[in-house]
């Protein structure tokens, strides 16, 4: 059903915000922010103007579902989880999305090179492509809780990135 939601209303005359996020897995940062993000979107009364969803850079978890300390942490604070498989970004969505979301450095490298290939990135330079933290004010990543098993810290960067880019759109 989520997809063909997300297929209607990318495909809808109304305009909305297309957001993607990601991260190396796509199990434990953009899982997250995907469901963060639809919360506070929720929240606000404007899903309606938003299509969010979450991908990762690499092949390594594709079809697994979120990580169980990102599920756990998400339950903690009474966010609902998205459901989700872990996917890998295609070169060909870079046109589908207003914004291309990265949890840090890494993913930015990545995700350039994922998309250099795609001429509408050459004709704008990758400038749908922002790091989530940055939207903070901050040059720091979001670290990666499969290394640090801090699920509480990646949610509170996950938390304040969400925030700041919902205040922006």
């Amino acid at each position: 059903l989520g997809f063909v939601w997300r297929e209607l209303v990318m495909n809808s005359p109304k305009p909305v915000h297309r957001v993607l996020f990601v991260c190396h897995g796509n199990i434990c940062r953009s899982t997250m922010a995907e469901s963060v993000f639809t919360e506070l979107v929720h929240q606000a009364g404007r899903s309606d103007e938003f299509v969010i969803d979450s991908a990762a850079t690499s092949t390594e978890e594709i079809g697994n579902s979120p990580h169980y300390g990102t599920v756990a942490k998400l339950r903690q604070v009474g966010i609902p989880l998205v459901p989700h498989h872990a996917r890998q970004v295609r070169a060909k969505e870079y046109a589908n999305w207003d914004l291309i979301i990265g949890m840090d450095s890494a993913n930015m490298r990545n995700l350039r090179r994922i998309f250099e290939r795609e001429p509408e990135v050459q004709a704008d330079d990758c400038a749908k492509l922002i790091k989530l933290l940055s939207l903070t004010g901050s040059d720091r990543d979001v670290a990666d809780p499969w290394y640090t098993g801090n699920f509480d810290a990646t949610y509170e960067d996950v938390l304040a990135g969400c925030k700041a880019l919902l205040k922006q759109l």
